[in-house]
């Protein structure tokens, strides 16, 4: 579940902290106090997309974060194969510093990517935002939804599906790349027997660049390195006054008073050694000097050879290896393009049997989608009775042997009727915006029974219902909530009553500023905002005592799911 949200220099917000309980939480406020960016907030921290606008007005940077308690053992092991790391007692803790320029996420201190913020967002929250009940409008998320619901199951044949479906569009494009046209064949054939004979005739071999290169950069460089090597030859041992004279001369006078002292007889011994080793440093120098020669043969060839090995790198792949792997690739299509004929007859079979298989695998996932659509539909009446859809008739059409796709061949799509008598229509096509976002309340409803997710965020799943409704929806919630941790904004008293923590978000201004701020409610200021959200500014005992009638109502319903 999500512990708590903290904000920071984010728009309206200079900083807030919230600390969210199990069960639901309902966020209101007045229109306009900035409830959008609590949601916007939680969205941000698990990735979505953030403008430099955003940082508040005066401040360096924004910052978002979220701590989250793993509810088990297996969801916290969940989280660690996606290599995410996970703190002591299952707390997970995501932060996100977005700056002008970028935005770094870190997981529980390590710099996270964008990829793994989005993994690990998958197994902890679903955010139901204020639109997305329009996506219902559109029947290709039907299969989407359809296909959560169906299970594993399914899930693991869409990917043996895709899979195979992948290799059969590859096998087609190489059937049409060979084409009918005999005298595009041998063109390709020709080509790819020059590029075959360029790279062969060329001998490469693993790390030769390397090599060159340093040898290159050796010869290049040999009349700097001589130059070099020569000051300290002269300067170690040469002509003149060198280490390797004033060495020798040191120990000459040491050796002239060793006599005297035992201690001068070891130094002029250990002096003598260093003369040893400076006279075998100055033959080596002498031999390194002598093979820095400059062959300026040598030079060219090894020019030469390397530029054509660049040149081949840069035509074929961009390393020596990737060059070689492309000649084996050219070698297998001058086999298939010499024996073009026979090649087209093989891929043919191979075609025709990939895609029986295929066919197979899609007749499976259709049965499997026919089996789970008579399941959810059931559901979604029960669901949709619930939700004061009375008299509701709602049914999933799926229909099989269309076009191959890596989903399958399937067409799905929601069909429903609200009203006795009237015909099933497509979901699109009848129901209004106050009823979709009913539907998908009963939708996440269904499918909350299914997934594992542990916490879910509804912003303002009440759009356009009141009244008996609006009780209905509250109920709804309240009874996801025994086995979801729910985070709602709502503006709508009866919903509001049901909560088990209530939030206010409020907008003030001060200093010549505005700042919005979240704050958790006590029962008498929970009552207070209830009668708010019913009577508007003038809040009379009398709208308080329908506050608390609300309230009361609220924990009968409960007592009584």
């Amino acid at each position: 579940m999500l512990i708590s949200l903290h904000v920071k220099n984010l728009a309206l917000i200079e900083e807030t902290e919230v600390n969210f309980g199990e069960g639901l939480n309902i966020l209101s406020g007045e229109t306009g106090a900035g409830k959008s960016i609590i949601i916007g907030s939680i969205n941000l921290a698990l990735g979505a997309r953030a403008d430099k606008d955003m940082i508040r007005s005066g401040a360096e940077y924004a910052l978002v974060e979220l701590v989250f308690q793993l509810d088990n053992a297996a969801m916290a092991d969940a989280a660690r194969a996606l290599e995410i790391p996970v703190e002591e007692d299952n707390i997970v803790i995501i932060q996100r510093k977005i700056q002008p320029n970028r935005s770094i996420f870190k997981i529980c201190g390590e710099t996270a990517t964008t990829k793994q913020i989005k993994a690990l967002s998958e197994l902890l929250i679903d955010i139901h935002g204020q639109h997305e009940h329009q996506s219902l409008l559109y029947k290709k998320n039907h299969m989407e939804i359809l296909d959560s619901f169906s299970g594993e199951e399914l899930s693991a044949l869409k990917g043996e599906i895709k899979e195979k479906y992948s290799l059969y569009t590859k096998l087609k494009k190489e059937l049409d790349e060979l084409g009918t046209d005999n005298a595009l064949v041998a063109k390709e054939l020709s080509l790819a027997e020059f590029e075959y004979k360029e790279i062969e005739e060329a001998g490469l071999s693993e790390g030769e660049d390397d090599e060159l290169e340093t040898l290159y950069r050796k010869m290049s460089n040999s009349r700097n390195i001589v130059e070099a090597a020569g000051k300290a030859y002269r300067l170690t041992g040469g002509e003149g006054q060198s280490a390797a004279d004033a060495v020798g001369h040191s120990v000459r006078e040491l050796r002239g008073i060793e006599e005297y002292d035992e201690k001068a007889r070891e130094l002029a011994d250990e002096l003598e050694n260093i003369d040893a080793l400076l006279s075998d440093f100055n033959r080596e120098l002498a031999e390194y000097m002598s093979d820095m020669e400059f062959d300026g043969e040598e030079f060219a060839k090894t020019e030469e050879r390397l530029n054509q090995i660049n040149h081949l790198k840069l035509k074929y792949g961009g390393s020596i290896s990737k060059t070689l792997e492309y000649q084996k690739e050219l070698a297998e299509k001058i086999e298939r393009l010499q024996n073009a004929d026979a090649y087209k007859v093989q891929l043919n079979d191979r075609i025709e049997k990939v895609h029986k298989e295929l066919e197979a695998m899609c007749r499976k996932a259709s049965q499997i989608r026919q089996k789970e659509a008579k399941k959810l539909s059931a559901d979604m009446v029960t669901a949709l009775n619930d939700l004061n859809f009375l008299d509701v008739r709602f049914e999933i059409q799926v229909r099989g042997e269309g076009e191959i796709s890596s989903n399958g061949y399937d067409d799905v799509e929601f069909m429903i009727s609200t009203n006795v008598g009237e015909p099933m229509k497509s979901l699109g096509s009848v129901a209004s915006g106050g009823e979709l976002s009913r539907i998908m309340l009963a939708i996440k409803t269904v499918l909350a029974s299914r997934d594992k997710i542990p916490t879910m965020i509804f912003d303002e799943i009440d759009t356009g219902i009141s009244g008996k409704t609006a009780w209905k929806v509250s109920e709804k919630l309240g009874a996801l909530s025994e086995s979801h941790q729910i985070i709602c904004i709502t503006h709508l008293p009866q919903i509001a009553a049901m909560a088990d923590c209530s939030f206010k978000i409020a907008k003030s201004a001060a200093d010549n500023r505005t700042t919005t701020d979240i704050t958790r409610l006590d029962e008498a200021q929970t009552v207070d905002e209830l009668a708010r959200m019913l009577g508007g500014e003038d809040i009379t005992d009398t709208v308080r005592e329908n506050a608390r009638e609300l309230i009361a109502t609220a924990n009968n319903k409960k007592k009584n799911r």
